[in-house]
């Protein structure tokens, strides 16, 4: 792994500003990919009282983003290419947890895997697959 957890969230502070305002932070990189948090906010609420799935959406985005970091380093011109999510069951008003696993580490893109939590229960509220695109080299 080429950054820290500590080192991906203060570039997230400086390039994605929003992240930290949205209760976003990596907590753990692991070898096959990282583990993030969307610390719960009211402002993550939709009608009926469970986390909305642009919330979600955002976490899994978000999460990739963090996962490409990890392996290749600062990329701030990596983007998502596509993404794809099952909203699975109704997320409690809690923290969100992603965990993310890099299925292929290729020279323009990069597939992951998704899997989403509320904070506390071991079953997945959420499983996104994504594809993020590198920049070409020199572009970092």
């Amino acid at each position: 792994m080429l950054l820290s957890a500590a080192d991906i969230n203060a570039i997230l502070r400086q390039v994605m500003p929003s992240s930290e305002q949205n209760g976003f932070r990596v907590e753990q990189v692991e070898a096959t990919g990282v583990v993030c948090r969307t610390v719960f906010s009211q402002q993550h609420i939709r009608p009926g009282g469970t986390v909305s799935g642009p919330t979600m959406m955002a976490l899994a985005d978000a999460a990739m983003y963090a996962a490409v970091m990890a392996r290749l380093g600062r990329l701030e011109m990596a983007v998502t290419q596509n993404l794809n999510i099952n909203f699975l069951a109704r997320p409690a008003p809690v923290d969100l947890i992603a965990r993310v696993e890099v299925l292929k580490m290729g020279r323009r893109t990069v597939v992951m895997d998704v899997k989403i939590y509320s904070d506390g229960n071991p079953d997945m509220v959420a499983h996104a697959t994504g594809t993020y695109s590198l920049p070409p080299a020199g572009k970092e």
